[in-house]
């Protein structure tokens, strides 16, 4: 199996930061290959907080200050060169907070599956909703937006679900709280990354069996390093 993970800056991270992409890997192990064109973190540092992630673990497409409206043009011709199976994707944030309004964002969404799906006409999405972050504590009127888009989510998810590509809206990490969870009020730290994992994994153990259930944020399969 095949999967790659789609994200703005809470998937790419930072220099120092381990990545909620190296705690999945630390719980698939070597079930699966992990694709994409970028490996690095932002601003192209190599700086991860495990010098030992394998770089062809470190695979992606996410960047600092994208969103499904940057991510919509390109997943065609990048499942095209970097074939998967599974799309792990966290986006919304961005787009949201600079760019486009909910309405807008669930058309990239459903323009971004469209695009993907003439690339690989099987491939599954697991897709996060976007989670709590201080912009939305602080913001009513943003808030309320990010609430409206996450239903246009769901909607579009259930809408365009089908059984040969099939698509999994993940629940909100559960206890999942900015001023634990984050190192500002939106990027997560350690506890934010093996939940947010923890998410991905959850929804696809339950509905397809891949994988294991995440029990605890701190648990990782058997054999993978284990970092706090």
């Amino acid at each position: 199996m095949r999967m790659m993970f789609v994200g703005d800056s809470m998937t790419i991270g930072r220099a120092g930061d381990y990545t909620w992409r190296y705690r999945m890997w630390q719980r698939i192990g070597g079930s699966c290959e992990i694709v994409g064109p970028r490996a690095e973190l932002y601003e192209s540092s190599t700086a991860y907080a495990d010098p030992a992630f394998p770089a062809d673990a470190r695979r992606h497409l996410a960047g600092w200050g994208e969103g499904w409206q940057h991510m919509a043009p390109v997943i065609r011709e990048t499942l095209t060169a970097h074939p998967a199976d599974v799309l792990l994707i966290s986006l919304g944030l961005i787009d949201l907070g600079f760019y486009t309004d909910a309405d807008e964002t669930a058309r990239n969404v459903h323009r971004f599956l469209t695009q993907a799906r003439e690339a690989n006409p099987h491939i599954r999405a697991v897709i996060l909703p976007v989670i709590p972050n201080i912009r939305a504590e602080t913001d009513p009127p943003f808030a309320a937006e990010v609430d409206r888009f996450n239903t246009l989510l769901a909607k579009t998810v259930a809408d365009l679900d089908q059984p040969m590509s099939p698509l999994l809206l993940a629940s909100r990490p559960e206890s999942y709280d900015i001023h634990r969870d984050t190192y500002d009020g939106t990027h997560p730290n350690a506890s934010g990354e093996h939940k947010l994992a923890g998410a991905f994994a959850d929804a696809m153990h339950q509905a397809w069996g891949l994988g294991a259930p995440a029990p605890s944020p701190l648990r990782v399969m058997a054999g993978a390093p284990v970092s706090k």
